[in-house]
C-alpha cells in the first residue's frame, strides 16, 4: 500500500464484498487488469488486489452476518485512532453500524453510517519502522 494511504483523511482501501469472489476476480482482472494474490486472513479467504505491485483493495466473500446484503463496495478512510473517532461519530449523529476491531497485522477498523444513511470504514494502520 502506498504510504500516502495511511495519511488520515485519506480515503486508503476499496474492498468488494461478493456472494462470488471467482466471478469478481475475472471481472475486474479483465477489465482494470489488476493483480490477484490470495490470502488467509483472520481464518478466511482473501484476494488482495494490486496495480504495478501496490495495493489498493480486496475482495472478499460477504460475511453471514451481512444477510441478503447485495454485492457492495466499501471504502476505506484512514484516521489516527478508531476508537477517538467512533466518539466524534456519535457526536455527529453518525452511527456505528461494526464497532471497533482489530485487523492482525494490519490495524483496527469499524464501521460507520452518517445522518443520511451513508456507510463508510475507519482504519487505523498499525505503521511499523522497517529496519
Amino acid at each position: 500500500m502506498l504510504d500516502v494511504a495511511k495519511q488520515a483523511g485519506r480515503f486508503s482501501w476499496n474492498e468488494l464484498l461478493t456472494s462470488d469472489v471467482a466471478a469478481a476476480k475475472q471481472f475486474y482482472s479483465e477489465l482494470f487488469g489488476w493483480q490477484m494474490e490470495d490470502m488467509a486472513c483472520g481464518g478466511m479467504d482473501y484476494t488482495t488486489l494490486k496495480i504495478n505491485g501496490d495495493e489498493i483493495g480486496g475482495i472478499m466473500k460477504t460475511p453471514k452476518e451481512a444477510g441478503a446484503m447485495p454485492p457492495t463496495w466499501g471504502g476505506y478512510v484512514t484516521v489516527d485512532d478508531v476508537d477517538a473517532s467512533v466518539e466524534k461519530v456519535k457526536t455527529l449523529g453518525g452511527k456505528v453500524c461494526l464497532p471497533p476491531q482489530d485487523i492482525p497485522d494490519v490495524g483496527r477498523f469499524c464501521v460507520i453510517q452518517d445522518p443520511q444513511g451513508a456507510m463508510l470504514s475507519l482504519i487505523a494502520y498499525d505503521i511499523k519502522e522497517k529496519g
